[in-house]
């Protein structure tokens, strides 16, 4: 088996803790609002923002503090929302739940049993293109933060720390190189450095400029 069949379907550990959460201008009003749990209007929170802009790991975090589980838009279903409104819940992609009347039903049972509910969304509800006027009134109403792309600094830190979780150690001239010419979201991040980790685990080298520069140079061709 070669070396780049070896990185296909490698299961990298994610540490969804805390301190491992990288705080900066654009998400510390949504970390501001998980730290006034349970003094959320109505028990529940939306936090919305870009793909791998840390939705999931601000909703690990609150579960951590809470006790809440996560839950998949697929389950947020009319017949279910009773099994699933018995604890604090974090419902990932919640603008992808197909039944809008599930979710207002779910929305109502948690708020009147006191669980806390947390929201994570890619967009802002106003952008989901709600139908049913009861449940965008439910959303409408509810506390909200926004988490934005990643400037500089923190596109430079997320960078390190993706490097990091794949046990790749590089030198600040990768992150120098890099920072300037990827598109400026966590979603690029996350590409170029699978990309990289994949081209030194097949080609047996460092991550190094010269690495960056080649597979970059490969893109654009």
């Amino acid at each position: 088996m070669s070396n780049a069949q070896l990185t296909l379907g490698l299961a990298l550990p994610v540490s969804w803790a805390r301190e491992d959460f990288l705080v900066a201008p654009g998400n510390q009003t949504a970390l501001a609002w998980l730290d006034r749990w349970p003094d959320w209007p109505n028990g529940s929170l939306l936090l919305h923002g870009p793909a791998g802009s840390g939705k999931t790991h601000l909703g690990h975090i609150w579960a951590a503090a809470s006790g809440a589980v996560f839950v998949a838009p697929a389950a947020v279903q009319v017949a279910a929302i009773d099994a699933l409104a018995q604890t604090h819940l974090v419902l990932d992609e919640a603008q992808a739940v197909a039944d809008p009347a599930a979710l207002f039903h779910l929305i109502n049972l948690m708020r009147e049993r006191g669980h806390g509910l947390l929201l994570l969304a890619a967009a802002p509800p106003a952008a989901w293109g709600v139908t049913l006027p009861d449940l965008a009134s439910r959303l409408k109403a509810m506390a909200a933060a926004a988490i934005a792309e990643p400037d500089d600094a923190l596109l430079g830190a997320v960078l390190v720390k993706l490097f990091a979780d794949r046990q790749l150690i590089i030198g600040q001239g990768v992150i120098a190189y890099l920072l300037p010419r990827i598109e400026r979201s966590f979603h690029a991040a996350r590409h170029w450095v699978a990309r990289l980790d994949a081209a030194a685990l097949a080609e047996q080298r460092a991550v190094t400029v010269a690495l960056v520069r080649k597979l970059m140079d490969e893109a654009e061709a």
